[in-house]
Formats: C-alpha cells, structure tokens, sequence
C-alpha cells in the first residue's frame, strides 16, 4: 500500500483514497486507472493542491462494476458508461430504461405522445416487416403486464422460431427461457415496468419502437392511454436499445444475456435503411390504425 507524503497527508480530504490504494482495494493496476481516466475520464478524482489524486471509498465498488462487466463481455467504453456517475439512477444494469436511454445518446430523435391503440399499429408493423422479414434478427419487447404478453403470446412464438433470440419483458414472477423466449421478470420499482418497446435487430432491417408511459392515467380506459414514444430505423441507434435491452436481462440473471453482449459489443455500420420495407411498414401501420385504432 503506497505511503502518503507529509504535504499530501495534510491536504487529503477524510475517507479519501490515493490512487495506489483504490487499485489495491478494487484489485486493477494503478497504470490501468490512470489509462481508464486519460481515455474514457473515468474514475473522477478529487485533485488536490499538492496535485494528488484522492478518490472516494465509493469508487471502489464502481471500480469493481466496470471490471465485472469487462469480465461479461461488455467493452470498455461501455461498461464505464453504464457505471456511469456518481449518484446516477442508471448505474444498475437490471434497472435501467430503453426510452431513456436512447433519448440521452441520440437526442434527435424527437419523442411523439401517442395512444395505445396507436402504438400496437406500430408494434405490428414493425414486427410483421421488420422482425419477420429481416435474416436472423434480434428481438426483444416490453410488455409491462404478464396479461399483455399473454395476448401476443402466440404471435410472438412465431417470431422466435425466425429469430436468433428472442427476449420479452413484464412482471414476470421469475427470469428464464421457454420455448425459445427468454421472459425476464421486473420488479415493480424497475423503469422498464413503465415502458413499451419492440427492437429488431438484424443486419440491413432494423428498427425500434419505444415508449414510457405517462403517469396519471388511472382511470384512462386501456387502448386510450398515452405514451412519449420514439421510434428509429437508425441501425446504430436499434443497437443501442437492443444493448440496453440485453444489459437489463443480464442483470436480472438471464444466463443467456452474457454471450449476447459479447456479440453486441460492437456498433454496427451506418447503413441506409432499407426505403422498401420502411414504406410497407407504414403502409402496415396505416392500415392497422384505421381497423383497430379507432
């Protein structure tokens, strides 16, 4: 354990460590945290006059966070911002919010508040051009309520016959695979509680759907009630809520989460969307809303 200076030892804040002993306690080099802070800024140290790095004791646990995501597959870059801040509500993978999320990476994509009735018009489409079509996709949705699944149990049981994988999330009363679809089970105080989504992810046809649901809405009748809702074709940003996505069921213990972030690690190409399948996905979504939207 690395011996404080005089000068050092009378400038240091109580409960403060020094680099060397932040690296002795979360077991990583000190070379490794003074590359981590160069690069990705990332852990923040208090600077003293004697410019001496002092860190809180709390840095040791986020320290440890980002080594085991390291060890799960998750680059770098990645399991530092999932970290994230000191105090951040994000830092717990199993807690973590696909809306959000992609709100605060890409923040040109404007939210829209649509109804219920709407979004299943969109969901459709989406899972009938996109997750149906596309070679091998990634699918992953929220339901908020077991009920709601239940009602597209069927439908989407034969989406996870063309996918990869397939993961859906609710108030499960617990986490684990069946028939192909992985059901992750939320708790009530989980972000992902509160949201609606549709991912496919699938190289040259991918798209998202999501939306939280606004608070209030007690007493609104069911296909009525709203939701702040962004949807994208953007392949980069699909990749991102599909990250987010398998990060929440990896930390609700999902065995199946770990090897998908290794292969999810990267970012995929800015590609053109694909202009045919985004018209019939409208055109889909047009048609849904005029039977089943009113």
């Amino acid at each position: 354990m690395n011996t404080l200076s005089k000068s050092a030892q009378a400038d240091s804040p109580p409960s403060s460590l020094s680099i060397g002993q932040l690296a002795e306690a979360a077991g990583v080099a000190p070379a490794t945290l003074r590359m981590w802070e160069s690069r990705h800024g990332f852990p923040v140290p208090q600077r003293l006059e004697s410019g001496h790095r002092r860190y809180a004791p709390e840095d040791v646990a986020r320290v440890r966070q980002v080594l085991a995501h390291r060890d799960a597959g998750i680059r770098l870059d990645r399991a530092i911002d999932l970290v994230g801040a000191p105090g951040d509500a994000t830092t717990d993978s199993g807690s973590r919010s696909v809306f959000a999320d992609l709100r605060r990476r890409h923040p040109h994509l404007l939210p829209q508040r649509l109804r219920k009735s709407t979004l299943l018009a969109l969901s459709w489409a989406i899972e009938d051009e996109f997750c149906a079509q596309a070679e091998r996709p990634r699918i992953f949705g929220s339901f908020q309520r077991t009920t709601y699944f239940e009602r597209a149990a069927q439908r989407w049981a034969e989406l996870s016959r063309i996918s990869r994988s397939t993961f859906v999330y609710a108030d499960f009363a617990e986490t684990g695979t069946q028939d192909r679809i992985t059901r992750v089970g939320l708790d009530e105080t989980d972000p992902m509680r509160r949201e609606w989504s549709v991912i496919c992810d699938a190289p040259g046809l991918s798209a998202a759907l999501t939306a939280w649901e606004l608070p209030g809405q007690e007493k609104v009748p069911d296909a009525h009630r709203r939701f702040e809702s962004i949807w994208t074709v953007d392949p980069r940003a699909v990749r991102d809520a599909a990250r987010t996505s398998v990060e929440v069921a990896h930390g609700r213990g999902a065995p199946e989460a770990a090897p998908l972030l290794y292969e999810m690690a990267d970012t995929p190409p800015l590609a053109v969307a694909d202009l045919e399948s985004v018209s019939t996905m409208f055109n889909r979504m047009v048609g849904y809303v005029d039977r089943y939207g009113r």
